[in-house]
This record gives structure tokens, C-alpha cells and sequence, in this order.
């Protein structure tokens, strides 16, 4: 099946709501009916600011990137976008075509 792999990235202590943006991001696809989402945390990078982010052992509130990604449809992907775009939530995505598919029999 033809899809895109939608991915998002967001600092790790932002909030959105009053709940961590990463986690309201998965919420927020799960209420629109996306059967799936992930989030990981990043070690290090930077932005379009250049500024350097790394995590370190003895900090307590991170200031990382989470991603978050879903592998959707096109319509999916849209809904999801337009969603978003009402609630006012500035986030940089990326959006790439896939092939998605279930290898295997159910148990």
C-alpha cells in the first residue's frame, strides 16, 4: 500500500494545552483516527536557530528534540495537517512517500 511517512519535530519540555507537545501531538492523531504514531527522544542536534541541543546525564528537564512519526495515507496525512493548522501549533514536519504493508500472519 502507498502511503507517506510523516514526521514531526518538537522540543522536548514544550507544551501545548498544558500537556508536552509530544504527547498531545499522539493524542491528537489517535483522536483523528491514525492507527499508529511513535515518538523518540534525540541525543543532540540543532535547529534553524544553529544553536547546539545535547542531552546530559544530570539534567532534568531536557531541551532535546522529540520526533514523532506516523505512517499514513495521503488523506490521513492531510486531515492530520489540517487539524494541526486549526489549532494554531507551529511545528516543523516533513512529509516522504512509502510503502507500507503487514509481513506475516496474525497471531
Amino acid at each position: 500500500m502507498q502511503g507517506v511517512y510523516l514526521k514531526f519535530y518538537v522540543q522536548e519540555k514544550r507544551r501545548h494545552h498544558g500537556i508536552l507537545a509530544y504527547e498531545w501531538l499522539l493524542e491528537a492523531a489517535r483522536k483523528q483516527g491514525i492507527h499508529g504514531g511513535s515518538a523518540f527522544r534525540a541525543i543532540a542536534g540543532f535547529g534553524r536557530h544553529g544553536k547546539l541541543h545535547e542531552e546530559h546525564f544530570f539534567e532534568l528537564a531536557g531541551d532535546v528534540s522529540v520526533e514523532v512519526g506516523f505512517a499514513l495515507t495521503e488523506e490521513e496525512a492531510q486531515k492530520l495537517l489540517a487539524y494541526l493548522a486549526g489549532e494554531k501549533l507551529r511545528m516543523f514536519y516533513f512529509k516522504v512517500p512509502l510503502e507500507m504493508g503487514v509481513v506475516g500472519d496474525e497471531p
